[in-house]
């Protein structure tokens, strides 16, 4: 009887994917490392751990955030490699998927580490961690064909570039009056699109994305993305583990959200920065109590101060008769497919929110970017 010799990638991956020992790793490059004739086979099984971690329901912007997170900037390239050479044995998807191609680092020429030994050692890092990836919940995106060939709203155009501005300006006057019209242009969009929806010969259907809430302080970003998602018509879901939140909502409401909360972020951050050279000015260090106190504080406040927009926006709609029903329509569907993916959820408390300076400068601060809804409806 005779048997076939194990490929020099099925002795390396053996050494090093089911070892988690350095030596194990050293092993494993050291055989790659010699055999450059094993290079397109192991670029092959790359592929497969890429097609694995999409059957469990990853989406590319998750891999690579986690590589970021896990490992270091040559393991992002190389990630976005793997992805990128993926894509001819895919299955067709969806914009949101396909964004998230577009805008993968690394976008051109074969991304190699160092010398061939520290290559290998890279790769067989990277395949480490894509072989333990857990199945998320799936992310369909529900009426994709549609939506490929539908360009984006100018209203979503005119919100970034406000948020742009508001992020970039030094003055709190001009940035809350920036966002509150960006907040006050999403209300209107969300409001456009339910109704166009409810009138189409098949509805839309709600969809859901994946934000990234990255440490520190990743509680009072959860929080402050749930704010913004329950504010627009969404629900948001936060995976500690993973360092993301789950947002379901119907497709321009889930657009709205990620552009919101990017932007709330970074003015929370210049806020946050200026708030604490004032106290380093009164003679008090820099603490982590009163940063997370801070967002905290912010959180909560935008998430008083959105809701508030939302229903005033409700409120001054010409034609609440019609609307209402429609609203409560999707807000179902929303709940419905949020319960249908996540059966089981909990809720958790913020930890650390115990210092009384950084709770008031963060109320003040979210009180600079409030924002209100006062123009009627068309």
């Amino acid at each position: 009887m005779t048997s076939s010799r194990p490929s020099t990638v099925d002795r390396a991956f053996r050494s090093a994917l089911y070892d988690d020992t350095d030596s194990g790793l050293d092993t494993g490059a050291s055989l790659l490392a010699a055999d450059s004739g094993a290079d397109a086979e192991v670029g092959h099984r790359g592929r497969e751990f890429v097609a694995a971690a999409w059957r469990r329901g990853w989406q590319p912007a998750d891999v690579v955030r986690l590589v970021r997170r896990e490992l270091d900037d040559p393991h992002v390239r190389l990630a976005a490699g793997l992805i990128r050479a993926q894509i001819p044995d895919d299955r067709p998807r969806g914009p949101r998927w396909r964004a998230q191609l577009d805008v993968l680092p690394e976008e051109d020429g074969q991304v190699r580490v160092g010398d061939r030994f520290s290559h290998a050692t890279a790769v067989l890092e990277l395949y480490r961690l894509l072989l333990r990836l857990p199945s998320l919940e799936p992310l369909d995106e529900p009426g994709h064909r549609a939506a490929a060939h539908r360009p984006e709203s100018r209203t979503l155009t005119r919100i970034r570039a406000l948020l742009a501005k508001a992020e970039a300006t030094g003055y709190p006057e001009e940035a809350e009056a920036l966002s509150a019209k960006a907040q006050e242009l999403m209300a209107r969009h969300s409001v456009d699109e339910a109704l166009i929806a409810a009138g189409a010969p098949a509805p839309d259907t709600p969809g859901a994305c994946r934000i990234g809430v990255e440490p520190p302080y990743e509680q009072a970003k959860a929080v402050l993305l749930d704010a913004v998602a329950t504010a627009n018509h969404c629900r948001a879901v936060w995976n500690e583990p993973l360092a993301f939140s789950t947002v379901v909502g119907f497709e321009a409401d889930l657009a709205a959200v990620e552009l919101l909360h990017t932007s709330l972020l970074v003015q929370a951050t210049h806020a946050m920065t200026k708030a604490e050279a004032a106290q380093r000015a009164g003679g008090r260090k820099r603490t982590k109590t009163f940063r997370q106190s801070f967002l905290a504080a912010y959180a909560h406040r935008v998430g008083d101060r959105l809701g508030a927009a939302a229903r005033s926006a409700v409120a001054e709609a010409e034609a609440p008769r019609d609307l209402l029903p429609v609203l409560a329509t999707r807000e179902l569907a929303v709940t419905d497919r949020m319960n249908q993916m996540f059966p089981d959820t909990t809720t958790t408390r913020l930890r650390g929110v115990t210092d009384e300076a950084g709770w008031t400068a963060g109320t003040k601060a979210a009180d600079q970017a409030q924002v209100h809804t006062h123009t009627p409806l068309p």
